[in-house]
């Protein structure tokens, strides 16, 4: 197994959190409005595994510290675009045929972008074994 890379269980939650949002933002209805939420939304849930996975790979502590507060920063506008979506779409979440996948899959991502942003809250400081760069 030499030459694996260690699977961190942070790259396939926020891999997971971006798929819950692809599938969302295919469930909404088409209008010029979802079009741009969904833009937005689809883009910074997306960069928050982008960056965890680029901070994974630093350069030195700066870099890693650098990716993990824009990880954080991208954890936090998902929720935000999340909210948005909620309020363009309110009968998806009172009682419409699209109940289900809010529940299911906006909340879930909600809580899910909320835990993300709980964990790179308190991990951006780079791990001892990290050297620096100038």
């Amino acid at each position: 197994m030499a030459g694996k890379k260690k699977e961190y269980d942070l790259e396939k939650r926020t891999l997971e959190f971006a798929k819950d949002i692809l599938r969302l933002c295919k469930k909404l209805p088409e209008s010029y409005i979802n079009r741009e939420l969904t833009s937005q939304l689809v883009r910074s849930s997306g960069s928050v595994g982008a960056n965890y996975r680029e901070a994974n790979e630093a350069l030195g502590k700066k870099d890693f510290s650098y990716r993990m507060r824009i990880a954080r920063k991208e954890c936090k506008e998902s929720s935000y675009w999340l909210a948005l979506v909620e309020e363009a779409n309110p009968a998806l979440s009172n009682g419409h045929l699209y109940k289900p996948i809010v529940m299911s899959l906006r909340g879930a991502s909600s809580d899910e972008a909320i835990s993300i942003n709980q964990v790179f809250m308190g991990d951006c400081r780079a791990p001892s074994g990290l050297a620096m760069t100038a």
